[in-house]
């Protein structure tokens, strides 16, 4: 489940399930995917036209000639999906823009084969028990592992490269305000520690894509080898896909464990404002793959939607020094290394542990005050395999700090 938008004080969540089209319903799934993707193939041919001869196109523009269009099977799908590829193209559209306007290099949108989600909005669906039923498609059976709660105001049916079957419901719902705890934590999120909290808890990056980085390694290189669109090459992208699902359900299930966590006990969150693509841009490629497969994104954009919907506060703040600055006398060590993981203060001799100084000094300033570090107890360490719910945040509980990361200090 996650965040799409905010209106009229309303939250809009998305929960996706798993569902399990009969042979007969998923040809036509495929049909009206491969139809969506002939009308996006369509209209992006008619703007790229229309703009070299110079004249200007809105995406009124081509809503209104999706029902002038003479298209093969069109009359098959549902006119309220077809309006949605037209939302898809300009999304694209809009994304180059965006990305160009900031100095980005940026080529074309290219033509596709097929699309892999079909939009239902407002209307064209029904949810019966354990059967969704969709306009000019028929009925599928669908695993509702987990309540809805709220407003259904559209549905999106999606098919993942692993060629498993999703239906995504967005339902609008109201704010749920969690009682106040009266605890506020800042948050250093890292490669080493996914993330260090100011009440000295560390969480272990489980590093998923390493452990089966190898794996990766070797089905790539067999894909490599068949003849592209053939059945053996299908059948090699597929077992690669799964092995690459299986790393992004990983880390998925994780980061929502830890911001559930999190939610939970703080009335108030202090993170970093990171620019992911700027860290990873500058970073070398060893530590720009774990840049980007510890997913800090997904862990701040879980975190906020998560802390909206419970009543929660969640403050960015600028990562500038945070790491270089003593928490104890606002030093800044400017020659401090990426390897130096403990953070020893030339000036008041005060020595800690690099990550866990940088989440004090987030906390202090998100909020502007920090508890005082005292040394001589160890953070709390919790090993990925062990579970975030079965630790986490058990205060009261010393565990010892992991080797190579003692001196470590805790707050009290």
């Amino acid at each position: 489940m996650w965040k799409v938008k905010e209106k009229n004080n309303k939250i809009t969540l998305s929960y996706k399930f798993r569902i399990y089209p009969t042979h007969e319903v998923e040809e036509k799934l495929i049909k009206t995917m491969q139809i969506e993707a002939k009308l996006y193939n369509t209209l992006l041919d008619y703007i790229e036209t229309q703009r070299k001869q110079g004249n200007k196109v809105t995406q009124l523009d081509t809503q209104k000639m999706i029902t002038k269009l003479n298209l093969d099977g069109k009359e098959q799908v549902y006119s309220k999906a077809l309006q949605m590829v037209n939302n898809i193209l300009w999304y694209n559209i809009n994304v180059l823009v965006q990305l160009k306007k900031h100095g980005k290099k940026v080529g074309k949108l290219r033509h596709k084969k097929i699309l892999r989600i079909i939009g239902y909005n407002q209307s064209g669906f029904k949810l019966l028990g354990d059967k969704l039923v969709l306009s000019k498609v028929g009925e599928i059976k669908i695993l509702l592992h987990r309540p809805i709660e709220g407003q259904i105001k559209g549905v999106i049916i999606k098919r993942s490269k692993t060629n498993k079957w999703f239906a995504i419901f967005q339902v609008e719902q109201s704010p749920n305000p969690l009682p106040k705890t009266g605890k506020v934590i800042g948050i250093d999120l890292g490669v080493e520690k996914l993330a260090t909290t100011s009440d000295g808890i560390v969480i272990e990056n489980p590093k998923t894509f390493d452990k089966l980085e190898k794996r990766i390694k070797i089905l790539q290189r067999r894909l490599s080898r068949k003849k592209k669109d053939s059945k053996n090459y299908e059948k090699a992208k597929i077992k690669l896909a799964k092995v690459y699902e299986r790393v992004g359900n990983t880390l998925n299930d994780y980061i929502h464990k830890i911001t559930s966590q999190l939610v939970k006990n703080y009335d108030v969150i202090v993170v970093e404002k990171l620019d992911i693509t700027n860290m990873v841009e500058n970073s070398p490629s060893t530590l720009r793959k774990h840049i980007l497969y510890s997913k800090f994104s997904m862990l701040l954009h879980h975190l906020s939607y998560k802390a909206e919907r419970a009543g929660r506060r969640v403050v960015e703040v600028n990562p500038k020094y945070t790491s270089r600055a003593c928490s104890r006398c606002g030093f800044i060590v400017n020659d401090l290394r990426l390897s130096d993981r403990i953070f020893q203060c030339p000036k008041c001799g005060f020595t800690i542990d690099r990550d866990y100084n940088a989440s004090l000094n987030i906390l202090r300033i998100g909020v502007g005050t920090a508890p005082l570090p005292v040394e001589g107890k160890p953070l709390l360490y919790i090993p990925f395999h062990e579970g975030v719910y079965s630790k986490f945040p058990l205060g009261s509980r010393k565990s010892p700090s992991r080797g190579g990361d003692a001196p470590s200090v805790r707050a009290e």
